[in-house]
């Protein structure tokens, strides 16, 4: 395996009875990078991430995660840590007592040099220093999530997995799970994180993967998905909108897709075209003297491209493409988000391994 790679699936697919969970999924994650892990619901993403954390096996194909080849034994490498469906916690115990009780379950034990001191550092570097001597039970799902992602810290993992991070963080909450996050990243672990927020992974990732209906329709780096050929929405505001409005008119490659002109003050207009043909349009409202005081995508490049890759063929979706990565706009892509359907009632299973608040067994979050 390149020893630059943390994981390095070929070929990945797993089924549920009758059910395709994942269908020759090929994935590379380098060391030092965070990895985002986006599709719509039963997409595959819940079983993946069970892939990696060792809580299920894959039926064929061949899977590496930090260097170590993984087989059919529902255990991951050392190194590796995480949750998904949400971390299992103790409602009984206080936020301290459940990170000692994760440690010692693990073997460390709390008495162990150095185990209260790291239970200190992961309970701030989230930001639930305050409440580290508050039961559970009363915690916010962002607070839990918190609490679960310093659980993870303890290991001091090389590869983390988390599914849903974000989940019911208020702007506090995420700050810290974003800077956790971006400073693991610096000092060279690997992270995978699936999110339906999309503006959480395009401030968090480098790279993404989108599956739809268990094969991968796209996996690169975000910029790829805002390529300078694709049309986008974009909504202006400007000095002048009726100038402005005139100019959108006449500008090569521009059209316009919703004039707000007469709401939200008469300055908003939105207009669809590709990179090259914006940045036209952006010169002649310059050079006329008008004054551009907002210019931003209506819908992200990479929400853009999750909508276009992975929507319904109304035909109902014969299988017309080739297994491996698609990119944005093809229509193969498009052809193959119908092959399955949408029903991923096998994830369950997964989920059920993972665990639930309140219920699961915590070493699944610790890690090993």
């Amino acid at each position: 395996m390149d020893s630059q790679l943390a994981i390095r699936a070929r070929g990945i697919s797993k089924c549920f009875g009758d059910v395709v969970a994942l269908d020759g999924v090929d994935l590379e994650v380098p060391r030092g990078r965070i990895h985002g892990l986006v599709g719509p619901n039963g997409a595959g993403k819940t079983t993946l991430l069970g892939l990696l954390l060792g809580l299920a096996a894959a039926d064929s194909g061949r899977l590496e995660i930090l260097g170590t080849p993984v087989g059919r034994a529902f255990e991951a490498p050392g190194g590796v840590s995480g949750f998904v469906d949400g971390p299992g916690l103790y409602p009984s115990l206080t936020a301290r007592q459940n990170l000692a009780a994760l440690a010692a379950l693990r073997g460390d034990g709390t008495r162990s040099a150095g185990i209260p001191a790291r239970i200190e550092d992961a309970l701030d570097q989230v930001g639930l220093t305050d409440v580290a001597d508050d039961r559970t039970r009363g915690f916010s799902l962002g607070m839990r999530q918190r609490l679960g992602l310093a659980a993870a810290l303890l290991t001091r993992p090389r590869l983390l997995v988390l599914d849903e991070p974000s989940n019911g963080l208020d702007p506090a909450g995420k700050k810290h799970v974003h800077g956790v996050l971006a400073r693991l990243a610096h000092e060279g672990t690997a992270v995978v994180l699936s999110s339906h927020r999309m503006d959480d992974l395009e401030a968090l990732c480098s790279e993404v993967t989108i599956l739809a209906t268990g094969r991968v329709v796209f996996s690169g780096p975000l910029g790829e998905l805002a390529a300078e050929n694709r049309e986008l929405d974009y909504r202006l505001v400007t000095s002048d909108p009726e100038r402005a409005h005139r100019l959108a008119l006449d500008a090569p490659g521009i059209r316009l897709a919703d004039d707000t002109a007469g709401r939200q003050g008469g300055e908003a207009l939105v207009v669809r075209a590709p990179v090259p043909a914006l940045d036209d349009l952006v010169v002649r409202l310059v050079q006329a003297g008008i004054a551009l005081r907002e210019l931003a995508p209506v819908v992200s490049p990479l929400e853009a491209a999750f909508l276009a890759l992975t929507e319904q063929p109304s035909t109902g979706g014969r299988e017309t493409g080739q297994h491996g990565t698609a990119r944005p706009g093809q229509e193969a892509a498009r052809r193959e988000a119908g092959r399955h359907g949408t029903a991923r009632p096998g994830e369950e299973a997964v989920r059920q391994k993972a665990g639930r608040p309140g219920t699961a067994d915590p070493r699944q979050e610790a890690g090993r």
